[in-house]
């Protein structure tokens, strides 16, 4: 189990991860105890998420 500072911390590691590929969620944050809410986003920014995660995948 992960207290709430492990969270904490993960969103941060996930946050700069994000803005290393220039993608922002400004709604990232800690939702219930553990859980990490990504919130929404828009069309644009869930195809750079996807473009990061396949450049990623073949890296």
């Amino acid at each position: 189990m992960h207290t709430p500072y492990d969270t904490t911390l993960c969103l941060e590691e996930l946050r700069e991860a994000l803005a290393l590929h220039g993608i922002t969620l400004p709604s990232l944050r800690v939702g219930v105890p553990s859980l990490i809410a990504l919130g929404d986003c828009d069309a644009v920014t869930a195809r750079e998420i996807a473009a990061a995660l396949r450049k990623a995948a073949v890296q």
